[in-house]
């Protein structure tokens, strides 16, 4: 193909893929099984956290998280107490334990006790999503912790590819317009947001040329969003449909 009617390829699988049928067997069927803005965030972010590994293992990981926050995350969030907390003890999905999800629970409780809102506390003006995402790290494990801890939340200035963060920030930020993502962060813009780089997206996109470098790391974020952003400026992450749908459900190799 050529680079055109690649780039026309991507764009019509991504308009494939981008419907609600993507949500059965996704891990965003989790915030969509509320309406508040604030449960959205929580559910979202806890489920996008865990997002490593087989997604029926994820999603049901999931909705045992929402389960102990007994289907109102803010709610419980704000009003739990200590002894609510004793039966996250034995909580695990993969390196993610009980002990990790209470340290989630007190700093959420934080940050909406303060700043309302998840995306008031991440927003930062003037800045790149890769920074806000840094700094989003940097405070959010403020608070006395296991150095482990950190590994959960992805750092980019680091090097990571940051494929979860990218993928909760998507959710938020993308027009709900096909009923997919949510478009409920209204501060940052869809142009701005970077791919969820992970090893399906990865191998599909160095398949169709559009991606040089071997590692899935923050250089190939770089290289592979400064493509998407000439096939769809206003919303290069909508080909992340594409990219995905054509990895898990194609086998495209």
């Amino acid at each position: 193909m050529t680079k055109k009617e690649i780039y026309s390829f991507l764009v019509e699988k991504a308009d494939f893929y981008e419907n609600p049928a993507f949500i059965e067997s996704d891990p965003i069927q989790i915030p969509h099984e509320f309406t508040k803005h604030e449960d959205i965030e929580i559910s979202g972010f806890l489920s996008s956290t865990i997002a490593w590994g087989n997604r029926k293992a994820i999603i049901n990981s999931s909705k045992k998280i929402i389960q102990l926050l007994e289907h109102s995350p803010l709610d419980f969030i704000l009003n739990h107490t200590n002894n609510d907390l004793i039966h996250f003890q034995k909580f695990v999905h993969r390196t993610f334990n009980g002990n990790d999800l209470i340290y989630f629970i007190l700093k959420l409780k934080e940050i909406y006790t303060e700043k309302k809102t998840l995306e008031n506390y991440i927003y930062l003006p003037n800045t790149s999503v890769s920074e806000m995402q840094s700094g989003f790290h940097s405070n959010f494990f403020r608070s006395p912790h296991k150095k482990r801890i950190e590994k959960h939340i992805a750092n980019p200035i680091k090097g990571s590819a940051a494929k979860r963060i990218n993928m909760f920030f998507r959710w938020m930020v993308r027009s709900n317009i096909n009923g997919v993502d949510f478009g409920i962060w209204k501060k940052i813009k869809s142009s701005d947001l970077s791919c969820p780089l992970d090893v399906h997206s990865g191998n599909v996109a160095r398949r169709l040329g559009l991606l040089n470098r071997k590692q899935n790391d923050a250089k190939a974020v770089v290289e592979l969003d400064s493509v998407l952003k000439k096939i769809m400026p206003n919303d290069p992450v909508k080909l992340d449909f594409a990219l995905f749908g054509l990895g898990v459900h194609e086998n495209f190799k």
